[in-house]
């Protein structure tokens, strides 16, 4: 096959996204097919500028440089081409291609929800409502689906004005090698490397600074915790360095010399911290798939998740769930206090309980194969250039 992938440009600072995007691209490549990424080039967004103009300038660069070039670049490409978004927030490139085979890799539509004022924690701007409806009618003319999660796909066809040719759900596949480790041995090591008490054990959250990734209830739920009686266990929070509003939120926490925020530390590190951990908090309020749970679970960490789709789908019987937390101040403080025996529950689960509860997340974890998910994947765009030629 000869594919196309388009991603997000770089400069946008995205993580996740570009090593999706990559993922495909490398995995096709390996199993014998053509494969090349494109993606909008940083030109105009480089010129001296004051930060407000700069996003505008990024926009120029994605919305108006970008279809340009794919305009030229179109004429090149073999009628057999497979052109692939690799992310549904790509919309406004698809009609470029929407003549041509191509799919659409679908991850979440928290920001089209937001957008029409159904996450009340993320009120959207009337700038933010436009900008997502362009991407709708975009993502709108697209005939072929790949959706990581159940959740994903009720979603986009929520969203879909006709009924698709194709929309099929494909689980993320781990994307490095996660495996159970001696506990003991990994907070001796993440000890040593972060010059933190960590031998008797510590609580551990992995994410971002998105509204949806909930660290200030991580933080909450850890402070509930505590008062509840629980033992004198750090709180890492691995991931971006806290937002400004995350800074006040740990400063004003009575236990905020156990709170630590860990960023840009190395994959090794990471999963030394998912082996050692005592349990991983991930209370999302939303997500479109939730990578962190199937990575806590293979390396052998107890997991405590939101009692919302996609986290049960991802962590099934495997996971401890908890509600959702509430947007009343007063809601979720009794969400907390709630959340916090369950933490308790974990922390104290006695050898064999904690051992069958890994052994659980271990044959969870399994079906996030990457080799099963980027076998299924070319499965799917190989059925969907076929019927074409």
């Amino acid at each position: 096959m000869k594919l196309v992938f388009f991603a997000h440009p770089l400069f946008l600072g995205h993580q996740s996204m570009p090593r999706f995007a990559h993922m495909l691209m490398e995995g096709m490549r390996e199993r014998g097919h053509s494969a090349e990424l494109w993606r909008p080039r940083a030109r105009l967004i480089t010129l001296p500028a004051p930060q407000a103009l700069r996003k505008w300038l990024g926009y120029l660069d994605q919305y108006l440089l970008f279809p340009l070039q794919v305009r030229k670049r179109l004429a090149a490409c073999p009628a057999d081409t497979l052109f692939v978004f690799t992310d549904n927030a790509l919309g406004p490139w698809v009609p470029l291609v929407n003549h041509r085979p191509h799919t659409i890799h679908c991850h979440d539509f928290m920001a089209q929800q937001s957008a029409l004022g159904e996450m009340p924690e993320n009120p959207t701007g009337w700038m933010g409502k436009l900008y997502q409806a362009l991407i709708r009618r975009g993502y709108r003319q697209g005939r072929h689906f790949i959706s990581v999660s159940n959740k994903t796909k009720t979603d986009l066809h929520r969203f879909l004005t006709t009924e698709p040719t194709r929309s099929e759900v494909v689980y993320n596949g781990l994307n490095q090698a996660f495996a159970p480790q001696d506990s003991a041995t990994a907070r001796t090591v993440l000890s040593a490397a972060l010059g933190l008490p960590l031998a008797a054990g510590f609580l551990l959250h992995v994410g971002g600074n998105q509204w949806y990734k909930n660290r200030a209830g991580v933080i909450e739920l850890y402070e509930a915790w505590r008062l509840l009686g629980g033992q004198a266990l750090p709180l890492l929070l691995v991931g971006e360095p806290p937002s400004p509003e995350l800074v006040t939120k740990r400063a004003q926490a009575r236990y905020l010399q156990d709170i630590h925020f860990l960023s840009g530390i190395a994959d090794e590190t990471v999963r030394l911290a998912y082996a050692g951990a005592s349990v991983f908090l991930f209370p999302s309020l939303a997500e479109g798939f939730g990578w962190p749970i199937a990575e806590a679970m293979a390396a052998g960490c107890p997991v405590i998740t939101t009692n919302e789709a996609p986290m049960t789908e991802v962590a099934q019987q495997a996971g401890f769930l908890v509600p959702r937390r509430p947007v009343a101040p007063a809601d979720a403080t009794q969400w907390a206090i709630a959340a916090a025996q369950v933490v308790e529950e974990v922390v104290n689960l006695p050898p064999a309980a904690r051992n069958k509860v890994v052994a659980a997340g271990l044959a969870n974890a399994e079906q996030f194969n990457p080799k099963q998910a980027l076998d299924r994947i070319e499965a799917l765009y190989q059925e969907i250039l076929t019927p074409h030629f």
